[in-house]
Formats: C-alpha cells, sequence, structure tokens
C-alpha cells in the first residue's frame, strides 16, 4: 500500500481513496475505453485490491476493434448511444466472466480528444455506465485547444472513475475540473443520490471514503446544515457536541429546504465532498426536525440560537398547535436539541432567549460559550468570496 500511494502521490490524494473506497465495495466491472478515459484503467488496476473490483478492461481503440467489441459498427463512434451501447456490451462481460452473485457493473467510453492533427469537430467525451437495474451516460464538451492531449486525456480519465464510483455506490471525493462553460450533461439515473432523489431511499450514510450505505441507523448527534461552504465554525461545534455528547457527531444535508430551492445532484455531490476522508455526513430528503426524527429515532441535533427560534416558531407550522404536535412527536421518537449560542442581530443570543414552550424544557440542552462560541457564518463566507 506504501509504494502504490508514493506511485499515486502524483494524484489527487481524493481520488486514489475514490478507488479504495470503489475496491472495498461489493461491485465488479468490465471497463472499454476507447483511448479517452483508458488512463483511469491504469489508476484502478495499481491500487491494491483491483483483483476484486476489475474482471477485464480493453481499449477497443481502431474502428474494427470498436465494431467487434459491440458486435456492429455504431453510426457514430464519439456518440452518447456509442458510450451506452459499450456499457451494456460491458456489462454483458462482466455477467459472463463473473463467478458468484456479486452485483455487477459495465462501463464504456468513447471521446474525440487533442490529437497531432487538428480536430473539424468538437473536443468531447461520453462516459457510459450499466448495472442490471439502471444505466446513465455523462457527456462532456472540452473547450477546444484550452488543454493539452494530456489534461484532456486526464479530466475524461477522472469522468470515468466519476462515473464508476457512483455506479458503485461511492460518492466521489474529487472534482472535475471543468471550466464554467463546460457543463456536464447526464442523461439517465445510476447514482446514490439518484436513489435518494427518486425515493428508493429515505436517505443515505456517506463514510468518509465516500462509500454509502441507504437507510442506515445512526446514533449520537446530528448537525444538519447547508454547508454552502463548510467552515471552522461547523467543525468546531460538532467536536464540542461529540465531547459533551460522548458520542460521534455525524453532518446532515437535506437535498430540500423550507426556505430554499432544492439541491440538485450535481449541488448534493459538490457539497457532500467538502466532508470527504475525514467525516461522516448524512444526506436526507428531510427539510424539518420532524421528518428528521422519525428517519434517526434517538438522535440528538446540534444546532444553533436561530435555528432553535425556527423550531419552536409557530410561523413555520401550521400553526402552534402543529408546532407543539411537532415537538411532541420528535419527543416519542427520543429525539432531542442541544444548542449553541449564536452571533445574531448584533447581541450574543443563548438558549435562554429561546420561546421554549414550558411543556417542552426538556427537550433542550444548550453548549455553553465556554465549550463553543464561533461568530461566523456561511452567508458572510459566501459574501466575502473566502472558505
Amino acid at each position: 500500500m506504501a509504494r502504490a500511494r508514493a506511485y499515486l502521490s502524483r494524484m489527487d490524494e481524493a481520488i486514489l481513496r475514490s478507488i479504495e473506497a470503489i475496491h472495498a465495495g461489493p461491485y465488479r466491472c468490465v471497463v472499454a475505453a476507447t483511448g479517452a478515459g483508458s488512463e483511469a484503467i491504469a489508476w484502478l488496476l495499481r491500487v491494491p485490491g483491483a483483483s476484486a473490483t476489475l474482471l477485464e478492461a480493453v481499449v477497443p481503440y481502431a474502428g474494427r476493434a470498436l465494431s467487434e467489441f459491440l458486435g456492429s459498427a455504431p453510426a457514430h463512434a464519439v456518440a452518447r448511444e456509442t458510450a451506452a451501447a459499450m456499457a451494456a456490451r460491458a456489462l454483458a462481460r462482466a455477467q459472463h466472466l463473473n463467478e458468484g452473485d456479486a452485483p455487477l457493473v459495465g462501463v464504456g467510453a468513447t471521446g474525440a480528444l487533442a490529437t497531432c492533427r487538428l480536430h473539424r469537430g468538437e473536443h468531447r467525451v461520453h462516459v457510459g455506465v450499466a448495472r442490471a437495474d439502471a444505466a446513465a451516460v455523462y457527456s462532456l464538451v472540452l473547450n477546444k485547444g484550452a488543454r493539452t492531449r494530456a489534461e484532456e486525456e486526464e479530466l475524461c480519465s477522472r469522468l470515468l472513475l466519476h462515473a464508476l464510483a457512483l455506479a458503485c455506490g461511492v460518492i466521489p471525493g474529487f472534482a472535475l475540473p471543468l471550466a464554467p462553460e463546460e457543463g456536464l450533461r447526464v442523461t439517465g439515473a445510476l447514482s446514490p443520490v439518484a436513489d435518494l432523489l427518486q425515493g428508493r431511499a429515505r436517505s443515505l450514510r456517506v463514510a468518509p471514503d465516500g462509500q454509502t450505505e441507504a437507510d442506515a441507523p445512526v446514533a449520537g448527534g446530528i448537525l444538519p446544515g447547508a454547508f454552502n461552504p463548510l467552515h471552522v465554525g461547523h467543525r468546531r461545534l460538532a467536536e464540542a457536541a461529540a465531547e459533551m455528547l460522548g458520542a460521534p457527531v455525524a453532518y446532515e444535508l437535506s437535498l430540500e429546504n423550507v426556505d430554499k430551492l432544492a439541491l440538485h445532484e450535481e449541488e448534493a455531490l459538490r457539497r457532500a465532498r467538502q466532508f470527504s476522508g475525514w467525516a461522516t455526513l448524512l444526506l436526507t430528503r428531510a427539510p424539518t426536525f420532524r421528518e428528521k426524527a422519525r428517519l434517526f429515532p434517538g438522535c440528538v441535533f446540534v444546532i444553533g440560537y436561530d435555528t432553535a427560534v425556527r423550531v419552536v416558531a409557530p410561523r413555520y407550522y401550521a400553526g402552534e398547535a402543529d408546532m407543539l404536535a411537532a415537538l411532541g412527536e420528535i419527543r416519542e421518537h427520543g429525539c432531542s436539541f442541544l444548542v449553541a449560542g449564536r452571533l445574531h442581530g448584533g447581541a450574543y443570543h443563548t438558549l435562554a432567549d429561546v420561546p421554549i414552550p414550558p411543556a417542552f424544557h426538556s427537550l433542550f440542552a444548550e453548549i455553553p460559550a465556554s465549550r463553543f462560541r464561533e461568530d461566523i457564518s456561511s452567508t458572510e463566507l459566501r459574501a466575502g468570496g473566502g472558505q
């Protein structure tokens, strides 16, 4: 492992971590790349554990080789439909080669990149992934002339690994270095986040290495937030809460919010990357604490003063009776709140300033300022352009 890490020191640490997570998971795959994305095959092979994941890797580079791999000549070598057909053929090969009942993934990548001769058309890549239950194609048009061939190949390989990781239930911890105008187009749905968005999972537990588990039991503390961006205040609040509780604290990002637009998959993945390598993240579609309590019974929600005020404000419910009913349900699920003070409106406010209904005082406990105080907010960081 040490030698593998030494070799891959030229790579992003997050890429290595994602490959390790893929190898640690149950999926086995066949990868086919017509040149574009083929560096990802070398990455997969260089990390110990590849024999548990990779059944076969092929590079049908010549036109005839691609036709023989697919069984017939494609209408266009570099097209979304060709990538999808390659992924389906790779999945069929995986089904033929696999021994046992491991879940299988087929990957197909085709692209037109910079060469020694000028391309008249676009520089583009399509990566298809297929499982028995779903399929997707990731398409990207590159800024022509903005990168060398090697740089384009690395981007395509990152895209292939990105698609494979998601198909294997791993949230990739690395970014795709795209220019603002290089939008990634995804056809189909094959990722843990898609399962969450489409209701096939109620929650996702994302481990630090990116491996996901749907509807996993959770114990201890949960720190909800939008994390746009994640900042030192979030981390220190989680540390203070974990010390008080004597239990781990996970972060929770809801893709739906009472006050804001729902997050799409690309944005959810961007925010999730902030936790890669060091923290457990829970992804949900639970915008209210009533819904969070249903998902995570027995947990303690770690919140700030301003959130605590909203928890007991009737205007965020169908009225006061509904607010009291929600607090009662949260209590019935064995959940409670741990509240940190916060600078708000020019003054520092604590739990004592929250108008908690008398019957629910026991539902709230305070993190004293001596344990935690951080006068920082994501809104201010976005406004200032810093982190």
